[in-house]
Formats: C-alpha cells, sequence, structure tokens
C-alpha cells in the first residue's frame, strides 16, 4: 500500500494477493492503481476503485471534492445562515455571528457548515461523544452554535479572525 499526493490510500497488486491469502477474499471499494489487476483470477470480483489521476493538481482535486459533499438531500439544501442566526439570542450574538457567516460565505465554507451540522446530528443520534475542540477552530461562534466544539468564544474574547484567515 501506499499514499498518493491526495492522502488516498492505493493498494498494489501484492496487497490484493495478501488480502486474499489472509481473508480468502477482498474486501470491495479499495482503491487501486490498476482496476483490473485480479479481477480475472476471483470468483467473486471486488468493486475496485481507481485511484485518482496524480496528473491532476492537489488543488483541482480539493475543488472538485467540495463540490461532492456526502450529506442526505435535506442537509445540502438547509438554510444554515437562517439556522445559526435563530440560535442567537442577542444583539451581540447576532453581530458576532453575522461577521463569521460573511468570513464563512466570503471562503465559500457553508457547505463545510451544513455537513458539520449534519456530521453533529449524526453524532448525536448515535451516543456518540466527541471533543471539547482544538486549535483555532473554537475562535468560531457559529462552530460553538453548531455544538461543533463547547467553547464560548464571546465569553473568551476570541477572535474569529484566528480560525478563518
Amino acid at each position: 500500500m501506499k499514499k498518493n499526493k491526495f492522502g488516498e490510500l492505493v493498494f498494489l497488486e501484492n496487497d490484493i494477493v495478501n488480502q486474499l491469502m489472509i481473508n480468502g477474499t477482498v474486501p470491495d471499494n479499495l482503491i487501486v492503481e490498476d482496476v483490473s489487476v485480479c479481477s480475472n483470477q476471483l470468483e467473486k470480483v471486488p468493486v475496485f476503485l481507481k485511484a485518482t489521476d496524480v496528473s491532476v493538481s492537489v488543488e483541482d482535486f480539493d475543488t472538485q471534492n467540495q463540490s461532492n459533499w456526502y450529506m442526505p438531500e435535506e442537509y445540502k439544501n438547509f438554510d444554515i445562515a437562517e439556522y445559526v442566526l435563530g440560535l442567537c439570542s442577542t444583539n451581540e450574538q447576532l453581530q458576532r455571528v453575522g461577521k463569521e457567516l460573511l468570513l464563512y460565505q466570503e471562503k465559500n465554507l457553508f457547505n463545510l457548515l451544513r455537513y458539520l451540522k449534519y456530521l453533529v446530528d449524526k453524532m448525536k443520534q448515535n451516543g456518540i461523544i466527541w471533543g471539547v475542540g482544538r486549535g483555532s477552530s473554537v475562535a468560531s461562534y457559529v462552530l460553538y452554535l453548531l455544538e461543533v466544539h463547547r467553547v464560548d468564544s464571546i465569553y473568551y474574547d476570541l477572535d474569529p479572525e484566528e480560525f478563518l484567515r
């Protein structure tokens, strides 16, 4: 196995043979360099995924993947700005959220906010515990309202620019 420049774990022919020797089968959705590897020698042909073309720039790869968020349609069409503004109870909170939402919109990150809402909802539904918060993300009051972290950045007077540079 090796990692390509996109962080994908690419299985080589020897890795597939090892899977066969150890488990007697090969799982679906392995990313391989050559999708024809071993396919004519297996009874049940697994579904192989082709590794991303390494001639594509990392920037193009990121842009392409940022348009493919794997979440239910209800979240893809969710008005995240209205939702977060609706969670505010003071003028100070409204001002802060408004400022941050402009920064998120400027950086085209509304889909990220929608995905984080979906992720937090799923973790709650499944009883998964996540951390209090890490790094500069705790400077975002919007992320606090979405419950991505539990640090009230208004209370601690944290500058949202620290996160949204």
